[in-house]
């Protein structure tokens, strides 16, 4: 069995690494750094971490401010504030005019648990999304947000990193992974149907893949990083080649991937895409897993809806 790691704790891990890399990066959390991992890099670089209070809003706009004096901001907190309570400050003091500031927000999604539906953030990526100059990126695995996080580090721009609370498998190889914004990532070569997959939906999709080859079905399964810009050739090849997409996505099915697949290739080949996400409902308090099996964000239900997407095929 992999080890299991929060992609919030590999995020922790990549900010106190690149402490002493690069002195323009800073560190700002909202009074939750030991949950965001922020004190990480807080332990490593004191001088550089800025703690802002329960105050989101007002760190966005200090994080923009950081920005036009050079600096490179990292701003954390849970995904419902950052996203939700913050949107209007991240889209007219950072995005608007294009500040090179990373919001990387944790918690998110229904893997949040026990916290139930005010803290389960299951539009963060749609409303990311939506905001036009916004870099929006949803790692697989520890070893991705560690990659993601040193190349976001390197550009120049307006980025949003989405993360999770739970610990999830490790699916990729440190020494051989290799990120790059807007690129996907094909796990496994399939003729029959293809299953595109972000965030920790990618280790799901993997294993409804081996299911689907037992029953004769060979999937190919995408992982889908960067929301935004999304890598529509690799979705155009996909659909061609295979004629069938499943997107799975620990989201509303609504603005977040399976919205983004389905606007690309309606418009470059249309074929059946079938979502597997939260269907437009809020969450509930529970355990992580009992929560994904109660939403359906589970192998099985990717299996059901792979089968269905084949026998719409023209």
């Amino acid at each position: 069995m992999s080890k299991k790691i929060a992609t919030r704790e590999a995020y922790g891990k990549a900010l106190a690494s690149l402490a002493n890399i690069n002195n323009n990066i800073v560190v700002l959390d909202a009074d939750l750094s030991k949950s965001t991992k922020t004190a990480d890099f807080k332990a490593v670089c004191e001088e550089r971490f800025f703690n802002m209070g329960i105050a989101e809003c007002n760190m966005m706009g200090v994080a923009a401010g950081l920005s036009t004096c050079g600096k490179i901001p990292f701003v954390s907190t849970f995904a419902m504030f950052a996203a939700g309570r913050a949107f209007e400050q991240i889209r007219n003091s950072i995005c608007y005019p294009k500040l090179n500031v990373k919001v990387c927000a944790t918690h998110a999604g229904l893997t949040v648990g026990e916290d139930g539906a005010s803290h389960q953030a299951i539009e963060d990526l749609a409303l990311m999304r939506s905001i036009p100059n916004m870099t929006v990126i949803c790692p697989s695995d520890a070893v991705e947000t560690e990659a993601a996080i040193k190349a976001i580090a390197k550009y120049d721009g307006p980025c949003y990193v989405r993360l999770g609370r739970s610990a999830v498998n490790v699916i990729n190889d440190e020494n051989t992974y290799e990120f790059k914004i807007g690129k996907g990532v094909t796990l496994a070569e399939g003729k029959d149907v293809t299953i595109i997959a972000t965030g920790i939906m990618v280790d799901v999709a993997l294993e409804a893949k081996e299911e689907l080859k037992n029953q004769g079905i060979i999937a190919r399964v995408i992982n889908i990083h960067t929301l935004k810009p999304i890598d529509k050739e690799i979705l155009v090849k996909a659909a061609r080649e295979t004629g069938a997409i499943v997107t799975v996505e620990e989201h509303n099915i609504i603005g977040g991937l399976g919205s983004a697949v389905a606007e690309v290739l309606s418009e470059e080949i249309p074929v059946p895409v079938l979502r597997v996400g939260v269907n437009d409902v809020f969450g509930e308090s529970g355990l992580p897993d009992q929560l994904l099996e109660a939403y359906g964000l589970t192998a099985n239900n990717v299996i059901e809806k792979a089968k269905k997407a084949i026998s719409l095929k023209k």
